[in-house]
C-alpha cells in the first residue's frame, strides 16, 4: 500500500473539482493539491457533457431576484434559499473568470454581447452556451488552468472510503485505489473534496457517464455525514434512444424545445395539451418526463418505450447553427434531425439531493467538503436547466477558497489506524472474474427504474428495501476478486455497493414524503401537500441504521406566497 500525504484531496474530476482545485491553488500556492479522477483527466464526468449552457444574469433586463424566485420556484419552494441566492449572485463572477482568465468562449449577439437562450422555467433568456458543446469548452479551459498550476492528477485512481480520526467526527483523508494496477493509496489530507457526480446511473436508463456511481455519496454516509433531498432525482425528458448503447438516453438538451420542438406520442399527438396546456413542451423537466412516462405508461409509446421529438419544421439551417452536436450525435445512429421524429424516453439525469453543506461548501463532518452533484440543497425538488453546470463553478471555487482557508486554521488529525486496516483487509481475496458483480448492479438498476423512478408508490417502496437486501446478500457472499488490478469484478462489485447506499437513501426519504412535489412523484399521493413544505435529513448512525427526520424549509429571503404566481417563459 502507498502513502501519501497532501494538504487537499479532491476526488472527482468534473467542472465542480477541477474549478475547486484551481481556487484552492489560487488563494493558497504553497498549499500541496492532489485531485483524484476515475475516469481520466478532462475526459469523465458530467461537466463536458453540458449541451443546454449555464444560466448567469447579464441583461438590464434580467435581475438576481428574477433569476433566485425561477430557481426557487422550480424547485417546488424546498430549495435552502441562501445556497440558492449564493448561486444566482456568484454566476456572472464565475463567467467573468471564465471568459477574461481561462479563456472560454460563448456565442455572440450581432452587438458583440453574450447569446442567451431560453430554456425551461425561467423568467429570461439568461442560457449563455457555446452552441450545444459548452460542456467541453468549459472543461477544455479548466484543464488547461490545471496544467499551468501544475496541480497533480491521478487518473482512473477511484475512491473506496473516507477516513477518519479515532473520534470518528473528522475526515482525515481517503483510501484510494489505482483501477489498473491495484495498488491501495492512503492519502492523510488536512481537507478532502467530494465531487464524483452523483449517482444517475443507479436507474436503468441513464443520460449520466457511467464511471459514475455515487462514490462521493457513499463514501460521505458510510463516514456519517449529513444528507438532504435525497428522494429528488431529476429525469430529462428527453434522452435519445439507441439500440444496445449502456448509456441509452444521452440527453437532446431542452433548447430543442425551447426553440419550439414538438413532444409527440406514438399516434402523433402533441400530449402536452393535457399536462400543462399553458407551457406545453417549455414546463419544467420533472413535468414533461413525468408527461412522457404516462403516455408510455397508457400504451402510447412507441415499441421501444419512448415517445418522439419532432424538430423538423425549424429548418436544417437553424439546427445546425444551434444544436450542431445533438444533430451529429442523431446522424450516428441514423436519425436526421430535419426529416425524422427522434425516439427519445425519459433519463435518470441529474441528483438535487446530496450531502447537506453550508455557504462554505463544508459538511457535518470536520475536514469533508462537497460541492457540485454531490451537495444537496440548491436545487430543491427540481433542477432548471442550466443551473447544473453553473453550480459546478459557483460552488466549486467556493469550496476551493474555504478548503485553503480550512488548511490554514486547522490542525491536522492523524489517521485512525484501526479503520484504515478494516478497510484493507476486506479487499483482500481470492476470486475469479465471474461477471456476477455486473449482473447484481444490472438488477439493482432495474429495480431503481421501477421503483425509484420518475413514478412512485407505497408498495413499490416498501419493495425496494427488500430487494435491496436481497442483492446486497447475493454480493456480500460473493468472495472479493483474488487480482485488484484490473479487474471488471472488483470495481462493478465497488460501483454496486455504493449504490445500494444510495438507493437506501432515496427510499428512505421518498417513503416519508407523502406527497407529490417537483421530481418526486407519488401515485398514491398526486398532489402537493403544505404539510411537506420541509426538507428530509438522514444519517447513517454508529450502530449501522440510518435516520431520517423532517425540518421545515427555512423562508430566508421569500415566502411560499410571494414565490407563487409569476408567470415564466411561454410556450
Amino acid at each position: 500500500m502507498q502513502s501519501l500525504t497532501c494538504d487537499i484531496l479532491i476526488i472527482g474530476g468534473g467542472g465542480a473539482a477541477l474549478f475547486a482545485a484551481i481556487h484552492a491553488r489560487d488563494s493558497a500556492p504553497n498549499l500541496d493539491i492532489v485531485v483524484a479522477s476515475k475516469g481520466l483527466f478532462a475526459k469523465s464526468g458530467c461537466t463536458r457533457m453540458v449541451q443546454g449552457g449555464y444560466n448567469v444574469v447579464l441583461h438590464d433586463d434580467d435581475s438576481f431576484d428574477k433569476h433566485y424566485d425561477d430557481t426557487i420556484r422550480g424547485g417546488s419552494l424546498i430549495n435552502n434559499q441562501e445556497l440558492a441566492w449564493t448561486l444566482v449572485t456568484q454566476a456572472p463572477e464565475r463567467v467573468f473568470e471564465m471568459e477574461n482568465s481561462f479563456g472560454c468562449t460563448f456565442d455572440r449577439n450581432a452587438d458583440g454581447t453574450i447569446h442567451q437562450r431560453a430554456l425551461a422555467g425561467q423568467s429570461f433568456n439568461r442560457t449563455i452556451h457555446r452552441g450545444d458543446l459548452t460542456g467541453i469548452e468549459i472543461i477544455s479551459r479548466l484543464a488547461e488552468q490545471m496544467l499551468v498550476r501544475d496541480i497533480e492528477m491521478l487518473n482512473e485512481v477511484r475512491g473506496v472510503d473516507l477516513l477518519l480520526d479515532g473520534s470518528g467526527q473528522s475526515v482525515t483523508g481517503a483510501l484510494l485505489m489505482d483501477q489498473h494496477s491495484g495498488e491501495l493509496i492512503a492519502v492523510n489530507a488536512a481537507a478532502v473534496l467530494v465531487a464524483t457526480g452523483g449517482a444517475a446511473p443507479l436507474y436503468r436508463i441513464t443520460a449520466a457517464s457511467l464511471e459514475k456511481s455515487g462514490d462521493g455519496l457513499a463514501m460521505a454516509y458510510r463516514a456519517g455525514a449529513e444528507f438532504v433531498d435525497m428522494e429528488m432525482m431529476q429525469f430529462h425528458p428527453t434522452g435519445l434512444i439507441v439500440d444496445g448503447s449502456l448509456l441509452n438516453g444521452t440527453v437532446l438538451e431542452e433548447g430543442l424545445r425551447g426553440a419550439g420542438g414538438h413532444l409527440l406520442n406514438a399516434d402523433h399527438e402533441r400530449y402536452m395539451e393535457r399536462y400543462d396546456p399553458e407551457k406545453m413542451e417549455r414546463s419544467t423537466r420533472d413535468r414533461v418526463s413525468r408527461s412522457g412516462m404516462m403516455e408510455i405508461r397508457a400504451g402510447r409509446g412507441t415499441d421501444s418505450e419512448g415517445v418522439y421529438l419532432d424538430v423538423r419544421h425549424l429548418g436544417k439551417e437553424f439546427l445546425l447553427k444551434s444544436s450542431p452536436g445533438m444533430y451529429e450525435r442523431c446522424l450516428t445512429v441514423g436519425t436526421d434531425m430535419e426529416t425524422d421524429l427522434i425516439e427519445v424516453t425519459p433519463t435518470a439525469h441529474f441528483q438535487m439531493g446530496g450531502i447537506r453543506i453550508d455557504s462554505e461548501c463544508r459538511t457535518s463532518l470536520a475536514g469533508l467538503f462537497a460541492a457540485g452533484e454531490d451537495a444537496g440543497g440548491v436545487h430543491g425538488a427540481n433542477r432548471l436547466g442550466g443551473n447544473g453546470v453553473a453550480e459546478s463553478m459557483v460552488f466549486g471555487a467556493i469550496a476551493g477558497e474555504s478548503m485553503a482557508r480550512h488548511v490554514k486554521e486547522s490542525a491536522r488529525p492523524a489517521i485512525d489506524p484501526d479503520r484504515l486496516s478494516r478497510l484493507c483487509d476486506r479487499l483482500e481475496g481470492s476470486a475469479e472474474i465471474t461477471g456476477e458483480p455486473y449482473r447484481l448492479k444490472n438488477k439493482l438498476r432495474a429495480l431503481s427504474w421501477e421503483h425509484l423512478g420518475i413514478l412512485r408508490e407505497a408498495n413499490g417502496l416498501a419493495r425496494v428495501e427488500e430487494e435491496l437486501n436481497a442483492i446486497e446478500s447475493e454480493l456480500t457472499a460473493l468472495p472479493m476478486p483474488a487480482q485488484r488490478g484490473g479487474n471488471p469484478d472488483l470495481q462493478e462489485r465497488l460501483d454496486a455497493e455504493n449504490l445500494i447506499d444510495v438507493a437506501r437513501l432515496i427510499g428512505a426519504a421518498a417513503s416519508q414524503r407523502e406527497e407529490s412535489r417537483g421530481s418526486h412523484f407519488r401515485e398514491d399521493f398526486p398532489d402537493s401537500d403544505d404539510r411537506y413544505l420541509v426538507n428530509f435529513f438522514q444519517r447513517k448512525e454508529a450502530n449501522g441504521s440510518m435516520t431520517t427526520e423532517s425540518r421545515p424549509v427555512e423562508f430566508s429571503r421569500r415566502t411560499p406566497d410571494a414565490l407563487l404566481g409569476e408567470t415564466l417563459i411561454p410556450a
